[in-house]
């Protein structure tokens, strides 16, 4: 399976982890527990198709700041999308458990703009 599909089946699984189990109610979600483990899920397919992306580091582990430096040298709006993504995805839901329903439409926006733009740049690669 490439890391396109893989990042989209994540993606899926975000949605339906919302779904199905954080129980939406009046625009929020009522599980803090499910709106954490989707936005980990969803931001986790967003780190798959940009590792397939950029490559590895050469020293340490990647951190936010590295996925930064390159989306910047690469495409401006990306990073716009990446960094949108990472404050929705990872630090509002996955570790805040934000229950907006709109701040999670949003992430998951941002995360499928992402993968689609890795998908069409590594086409024309």
């Amino acid at each position: 399976m490439s890391s396109i599909q893989e990042a989209k089946r994540y993606i899926d699984n975000a949605k339906e982890i919302l779904r199905e189990k954080a129980v939406k109610e009046d625009g929020y979600y009522q599980d803090p527990k499910y709106v954490k483990m989707a936005g980990h899920t969803a931001y986790t397919g967003i780190l798959l198709v940009l590792d397939n992306l950029l490559g590895t580091k050469t020293k340490g582990r990647k951190d936010v700041d590295w996925y930064k430096q390159h989306l910047d040298q690469m495409d401006k709006k990306m990073l716009n999308s990446f960094l949108t993504a990472y404050q929705v995805l990872h630090l509002d839901m996955a570790y805040d458990g934000a229950k907006s329903a709109d701040l999670a439409k949003l992430g998951m926006e941002e995360a499928e703009k992402l993968i689609s733009w890795v998908e069409i740049k590594t086409a024309s690669a």
